[in-house]
């Protein structure tokens, strides 16, 4: 293809707008056009790249014999009530009427509609296991798009649901898709990608995976054992250890704290450090209205998921309670002395060793200090709800080896039981004849967020680098002086002639612009190969080749650079494959 004529203007300056690497490089680079908050045309190079990371994942899914379908986008109100979540899942759901008043929403995912469109096809136990992927459009009304495609609101999703009789069934296929992502992943050109423990939150089911590409961009935090390798999501990481702070028991004693409300304050009037103390986190449950008042040492955060999960409740419903006249004493609330109604009280296990911490006095203006919790108050329960940190030590290996770090989930899976198809009364016959309720296992991967991650591991700020897998471009060809000059003319035409001819998919510059233009606008194509062909190289007989990522050039003769490139390309692919 010409350059002339590709569709996608390049910019000289960083887009003001975008805040990573990833964003501003498929902003800069012409990739994707912003139509709104959260939505994206895919320009000529952004649809190429998409398309082959489409075709990896298609290839892959095929292996692991899923059978692809294409569901619509568009779903009734009355399919998603089958389910529940209708009502259960907020307003990112996007719900509307259509002209007969028909309620309907547009999918966010495709759980309900899978499971209608094949009750029919899994009759009888002989037909199991059997799944089935696509790759469609959905929409999720996120409230902060942000990141350019990390976080959209309409966008291109791989889903794949498979069916089953049994747990033992399902384990087997979940781990045959488990080995598929990573294939995938390194296919795609990241293949430091790790699989994490994680929350099965709306989706529901016994278990799940996230995979993560650990990098600054992220906006998850994950946790990694460098000794074991245990690794989970923030949301669901355990410690088998909290180290203690205090260990000496003392006698209650209530001082005095005027206006003194939060911990730095705190801190500072009684000179102790945070883990010293204790603190009250306080929410109220949406569903019932009931205050939830969690008591955790205050160098602590409360984990919401794991609160959410052990109060079985969804996230929306689960919100900061504000001050008001309900006879709780803000900024002075303690375990000691605490008489609420329509209240549920959650100790966290960061308190559970603890024997002198200070904690508010339910009365305005006090504290108490040597407070005990398994001393001073009756029948206290304890539970995990509250974030790891680094000085924990690991639940698998028991060392204090955990690092923290930023990551983006690539994909997921699930195991979801047979929470979709009892709802949606999906049955078949056993081979006694007994109706039976199949399970279900759910993969998806995120089609336009994996491009961008890619560009998140191998690009600079100035040069993207695809890998030869799914590049817009195998061969950008980069003359000097095209235009101008006829040897150089006829030498770049040749090549691209011979390389087309041979299949490779190949970007000409025949524009008249500055070398500075041109090197600046092939960086930004990224092609593995970059082909320099210069006037004063040619007087020898040479022409430059650029490969991506790598610092130096190579000078190969002019006429073996067609066979250069060839297997040169054949050896970046068997990197990728």
């Amino acid at each position: 293809m010409l350059q002339s004529k590709l569709i996608g203007e390049t910019k000289k300056e960083w887009p003001n707008e975008a805040t990573i690497k990833s964003h501003g490089l498929l902003l800069k680079g012409g990739y994707v056009k912003q139509m709104a908050s959260g939505i994206y045309t895919l320009m000529p190079l952004g649809k190429k790249v998409v398309s082959k990371i489409e075709n990896i994942i298609r290839e892959e899914m095929v292996k692991v014999d899923a059978q692809e379908i294409l569901m619509p986008l568009v779903a009734t109100k009355k399919l998603w009530d089958m389910s529940g979540r209708y009502d259960s899942i907020g307003s990112e759901l996007l719900r509307f009427s259509d002209r007969n008043k028909a309620e309907m929403v547009l999918s966010m995912t495709h759980e309900e509609a899978t499971v209608f469109s094949l009750l029919n096809e899994g009759k009888s136990y002989q037909k199991y296991p059997f799944s089935v992927f696509q790759i469609q459009t959905k929409f999720r009304d996120e409230a902060r798009p942000r990141a350019g495609l990390i976080r959209v609101r309409e966008f291109t999703m791989k889903d794949a649901y498979s069916f089953h009789t049994c747990e033992e069934s399902l384990s087997k296929e979940y781990d045959k898709f488990y080995q598929a992502y990573k294939t995938i992943y390194k296919r795609v050109g990241i293949p430091e990608v790790i699989a994490v423990a994680s929350d099965t939150g709306m989706m529901g089911g016994s278990g799940a995976h996230e995979f993560m590409l650990l990098c600054d961009a992220g906006e998850d935090k994950i946790v990694v054992c460098k000794e074991c390798g245990y690794s989970a999501n923030m949301e669901v990481a355990t410690t088998d250890k909290i180290e203690e702070a205090t260990i000496e028991e003392s006698k209650i004693e209530k001082i005095y704290t005027p206006n003194i409300k939060t911990i730095e304050e705190l801190q500072e009037f009684t000179g102790l450090s945070a883990d010293k103390m204790g603190k009250a986190v306080i929410y109220q449950r949406l569903d019932t209205m009931e205050t939830i008042i969690v008591f955790i040492r205050a160098d602590r955060e409360v984990n919401e998921t794991k609160l959410r999960n052990l109060l079985g409740i969804d996230d929306e419903k689960l919100v900061p309670k504000k001050e008001t006249d309900d006879g709780i004493v803000y900024g002075f609330v303690g375990p000691i002395n605490l008489t609420l109604t329509n209240t549920t009280i959650v100790y966290d296990n960061s308190l559970k060793e603890e024997k002198c911490l200070v904690f508010g006095a339910n009365e305005k203006d006090y504290h108490l200090t040597g407070v005990h919790l398994s001393r001073d108050v009756n029948n206290v329960t304890y539970a995990d709800v509250s974030k790891i940190v680094e000085s924990d030590a690991c639940p698998i290996c028991h060392q204090k080896t955990i690092t923290i770090s930023n990551g983006i989930e690539v994909g997921n899976i699930f195991k979801l039981g047979n929470k979709y198809t009892n709802m949606m009364q999906m049955r078949y016959l056993d081979e006694n004849g007994k109706e039976q309720t199949p399970i279900m296992g759910c993969y998806g991967i995120g089609v336009g967020r994996l491009m961008a991650s890619v560009m998140e591991a191998r690009a600079t700020e100035k040069q993207v680098n695809w890998p030869a897998s799914i590049a817009p471009f195998d061969v950008h060809i980069c003359p000097i002086e095209y235009q101008k000059n006829e040897v150089v003319k006829e030498k770049t035409d040749r090549i691209y002639d011979e390389l087309t001819k041979l299949g490779l998919e190949v970007l000409l510059d025949d524009r008249s612009k500055s070398t500075g233009v041109i090197f600046a606008d092939a960086d930004l194509v990224g092609a593995p190969i970059r082909v320099i062909i210069g006037k004063r190289n040619l007087e020898n007989d040479l022409i430059e080749i650029k490969i991506a990522g790598e610092e130096e050039s190579k000078m190969v003769s002019a006429n073996k650079v067609v066979d250069y490139i060839i297997k040169t390309r054949e050896t970046l692919l068997k990197g990728v494959n």
